[in-house]
C-alpha cells in the first residue's frame, strides 16, 4: 500500500500562503486528477473528484472511503482514500526557492493519482496582510492589484506533482 503526496509550488508575487480556500484540510475542496491502474497501467480519460466531505462504504468490511472506482480496461476495483493533517499552505520563501508544498495524502490502493487538475476556489495573502480569496487558477494563473501595499500581486507558474511515499 502506498500513499501518494500532493505537492504543489508556484511563482509568488508578493503573495503567501496559496491553499485552498478552507485551509489544505476544507472539506468542500474538490481534488481533481486522473487515475492510473496498478494492474494494466490503464490512465483514466476523464479527471476523477474527491473530497473529504463525500464518502462512500468500503464493499468489503468495516470503514469508509472517499472513492471507489472500476478500471474500465482490466475490471479492478481501487480506491482513494484522503489523508488529511499533512497539507501546508505554500508560503513566499517555498515558493522563491522552488520548494513544493504538500496539499494532501492520498492512500490508493489499486491506483495511482496522475495528472492533478488546478480549478478555482484557491486563497492567499498578500505580503501587506490582504487576504484573497476564491482565486480560481484554472488558466494557470492570477493576477490583481493590492491597494494596502500599493503592489501588483501574482501567482503563475503553478505546479502539481504526486509522489509516492512508502509505509
Amino acid at each position: 500500500m502506498v500513499n501518494y503526496a500532493l505537492k504543489i509550488t508556484a511563482d509568488l508575487d508578493n503573495l503567501t500562503d496559496l491553499q485552498p480556500q478552507g485551509g489544505c484540510d476544507d472539506p468542500e475542496f474538490s481534488y481533481l486528477f486522473k487515475l492510473k491502474c496498478g494492474r494494466c497501467g490503464e490512465v483514466s480519460q476523464k479527471e476523477t473528484c474527491v473530497s473529504l466531505h463525500e464518502t462512500v462504504p468500503l464493499p468489503v468490511g468495516k470503514g469508509t472511503t472517499h472513492l471507489i472506482q472500476k478500471c474500465k480496461f482490466c475490471g479492478r476495483d481501487g480506491t482513494v482514500t484522503m489523508v488529511p493533517g499533512h497539507g501546508r499552505p505554500l508560503t513566499q520563501e517555498a515558493s522563491q526557492s522552488r520548494k513544493f508544498s504538500t496539499l494532501m495524502l492520498f492512500d490508493c490502493r489499486g491506483y495511482e493519482p496522475v495528472g492533478f487538475v488546478f480549478i478555482g476556489g484557491w486563497k492567499a495573502v498578500s505580503l501587506e496582510g490582504t487576504r484573497f480569496d476564491h482565486i480560481d487558477l484554472s488558466g494557470g494563473e492570477f493576477a490583481e492589484y493590492c491597494e494596502k501595499g500599493e503592489v501588483p500581486v501574482m501567482i503563475s507558474n503553478v505546479q502539481a506533482s504526486f509522489v509516492a511515499l512508502l509505509k
